[in-house]
């Protein structure tokens, strides 16, 4: 399939797009290359897909030196217009949209961040996605539009209407604009929420990240609510097995479906929301131990109330990614740690 991934200079997305690169896929990347945190490590994802930062221009398609399907664009999704062109120049067969501004607690600086690439850009995806017949939109929602739920493990089948920041907000926003596309002009869309993904090339303003940083160089970590949380942490090729998957099986209306007693994580229409996680909550304190294993360091840990944002817990039910489409994590915290811990020691030499 030719298939365009929005995020790829991301975490998440360069990731996915090796995966997809080495089945056989022609896959687009695109990416606005932001500094929202070190770009160093961005440039160093660019370099592992062939893509050479110094021949980086702003809404030019740049040729891999590595995979011969694979090609960078540098571009803001809300940039409507030159979104809508290279839809157009390239008539993609499947989109998965993982470009995003993220991060909960910037969300509390940079409000209007948020609304900007999260929710214009979508819309633009979502028209472009229309204008183009598309097969499948899947796209990142997270695992933090359950907000204040407190029922455990969080279904797709719960409310989400109590989020507690706007990058939450902004998540829930894009279910509800892909519902309405998916009902008006049957575009299959899948919204996934991730739920606290970490591994190698992992995000520096992620808790292993800073965590791993500060060990290391021999700094206290910031410990909050007092180490009294639990994250549903899930492997990075857990997530991209479960997203590839995915892509692969676009989403179908319920026949069964009622609107008498609505699903909120399904639809008549083609249209259906995944959680996507390990299904299997760690305590922080002992991810923390974890690192320290890995790392052969103990932490000095300042414990420190709970963040305005942040959530105490957090525990998908991936019943629904499980029976669909076979969605199995089974990387143990204890490996994911030390194979993230050993690539942050090679990329810095530490």
């Amino acid at each position: 399939m030719k298939i365009l991934v929005t995020g790829t200079v991301g975490f998440i997305g360069f990731h996915l797009a090796r995966v997809l690169l080495e089945r056989g896929d022609e896959v687009v990347g695109l990416d606005s290359v932001n500094d929202y945190y070190d770009v160093n490590v961005k440039y160093g994802r660019l370099r592992e897909t062939g893509i050479s930062p110094e021949d980086i221009e702003y809404g030019k398609l740049i040729q891999s030196s590595k995979y011969e399907n694979y090609r960078f664009i540098k571009l803001k999704l809300e940039n409507g217009e030159n979104l809508q062109k290279l839809f157009e120049q390239e008539k993609f067969d499947r989109v998965c949209n993982l470009a995003a501004q993220a991060g909960v607690r910037y969300s509390l600086e940079n409000p209007r961040a948020y609304v900007d690439a999260n929710i214009v850009g979508f819309i633009n995806i979502l028209e472009a996605c229309r204008k183009s017949e598309i097969e499948h939109l899947a796209y990142a929602s997270s695992s933090s539009v359950y907000g204040l739920n407190e029922k455990m493990p969080f279904s797709t089948s719960d409310n989400i209407d109590h989020p507690v920041s706007l990058y939450a907000a902004s998540k829930k926003s894009n279910e509800l604009m892909a519902h309405c596309y998916s009902h008006l002009y049957s575009i299959p869309t899948t919204g996934l929420r991730f739920f606290t993904v970490y591994g190698p090339w992992g995000r520096p303003d992620m808790a292993l990240f800073i965590f791993t940083k500060a060990i290391l160089e021999g700094r206290p970590i910031d410990v909050y609510n007092y180490g009294d949380m639990k994250r549903d942490f899930t492997y990075i090729d857990d997530i991209v097995e479960g997203v590839k998957r995915v892509i692969d099986n676009p989403a179908k209306g319920r026949e069964d479906w009622s609107g008498m007693n609505p699903d909120p994580g399904s639809s008549i229409a083609p249209f259906k929301v995944y959680n996507i996680g390990n299904s299997s909550p760690v305590r922080l304190m002992d991810f923390i131990e974890a690192i320290e294993k890995a790392a052969g360091k103990q932490a000095q840990k300042n414990m420190m109330p709970i963040q305005p944002g942040d959530v105490p817990a957090t525990w998908a039910d991936v019943t629904d990614l499980t029976e669909d489409l076979g969605y199995r994590p089974n990387t143990p915290i204890q490996d994911g740690v030390r194979r993230f811990v050993q690539w942050y020691r090679e990329f810095y030499n530490v």
